[in-house]
């Protein structure tokens, strides 16, 4: 329930008004210089009060390794790691001790575990994705020396959406808004459009395309362990994520096989002699398995549950009351969940890449 992965495993621990969120991870490989400073820079893309699109909670998000470093080196054993709360306003949630947010995980996990922690929706908050960034960072650091690259940005935000073919982007310049956008223009659209939505005290959603470049042939299982549903579980465990599709996906339904197949070309004509294909319909998943080619994929998320404007509910007995949510909230997602979609997508192309070594001899 709370550990990811086969052999690249995180366990999490910690709640969004609790002392600390954290977590271990086991199956590191030795011998890896561990960047700090980037382990760092990754929880700062995610940290809330970054900019005025996203929550004012004022949080340092400083981790501290526990464990599993040597001199700079990963050494092979579990790298436990701790990120502590500092800021949390335990009084803003007071007027919904009892009673339940409508879309919210409260009215679940009350009714399967008997109790919950009301205060910021506590396992269930958006903020012990901390847990999983910090287990994308190190993942990061090993696909870095295999040359495999993961990169993750907003496309959508409500209505205001880029094209789907990643190339026509220049996704360097995704850092370079508030809501890591690659294309300016449309940048500026979904920031406003965020702002206009903040203001009336909703939330809107939007999607995220991901794109893992230089992943080798062969890793995923034919039958129960494929690739693209390892992506998918993946990237459906993430707080508001109501979608997954990668390569056409849904779109490919529309056309015939002689359009949707991807035509293989000659290894004369490919890189490190092996077979390259005129197109990528199959977002670098074929049976299962990778081919070789980029793995893209697009994930879907809702909008926050929480919002500021009054909504009819229930509480704890069941009885109709009425809910006005106070403090602080994203007005939509999207911005900081970019390095959390890297990050999971990090972790399951490593795992994979690792189970890959151990079936061949």
């Amino acid at each position: 329930m709370n550990t990811f992965g086969h052999l690249f495993r995180l366990t999490t621990f910690g709640e969004s008004h609790g002392e600390a969120i954290g977590g271990v991870i086991d199956g590191m490989p030795a011998g890896i210089d561990i960047d700090m400073e980037f382990i760092q820079q990754e929880l700062n893309r995610r940290r809330p009060g970054q900019s005025k699109i996203t929550t004012s909670r004022n949080e340092p998000d400083k981790v501290e390794l526990l464990s599993g470093v040597f001199e700079g080196k990963s050494t092979g054993c579990p790298i436990g790691f701790i990120v502590r709360n500092t800021n949390q306003h335990s009084q803003d949630y007071e007027n919904m001790r009892c009673l339940f947010r409508p879309s919210h995980a409260d009215f679940t996990y009350y009714y399967k575990y008997g109790t919950r922690d009301h205060r910021g929706g506590g396992r269930s908050s958006a903020r012990i994705t901390i847990s999983r960034c910090v287990g994308g960072a190190l993942a990061k650091l090993v696909l870095r020396q295999l040359g495999i690259n993961i990169h993750a940005y907003t496309s959508q935000v409500g209505n205001i959406a880029l094209e789907k073919d990643y190339h026509l982007y220049d996704l360097s310049k995704t850092e370079t808004n508030a809501v890591r956008c690659p294309d300016a223009d449309k940048a500026a659209q979904m920031e406003r459009l965020i702002s206009e939505v903040k203001a009336e005290g909703d939330t809107i959603g939007g999607i995220i395309t991901c794109v893992i470049e230089g992943c080798p042939i062969g890793l995923g299982a034919p039958e129960f362990d494929k690739l693209h549903s390892a992506l998918g579980a993946a990237m459906l465990g993430i707080n508001a994520v109501k979608g997954f599709e990668y390569g056409e996906g849904f779109d490919g339904v529309t056309m015939r096989g002689s359009e949707q197949n991807d035509m293989f070309l000659p290894p004369d004509n490919s890189v490190d002699n092996k077979a390259n294909t005129t197109t990528n319909h199959s977002g670098g998943i074929q049976g299962g398995i990778s081919n070789g080619q980029d793995i893209y994929f697009r994930v879907a998320f809702k909008p926050v549950a929480t919002i500021l404007t009054q909504q009819e509910t229930i509480d704890l007995e069941g009885k109709p009351a009425s809910l006005k949510a106070v403090g602080r909230h994203d007005p939509c997602v999207l911005p900081r969940a970019v390095p959390v979609v890297e990050a999971m997508a990090a972790m399951t192309i490593l795992d994979h890449f690792l189970l890959n070594k151990t079936i061949k001899l």
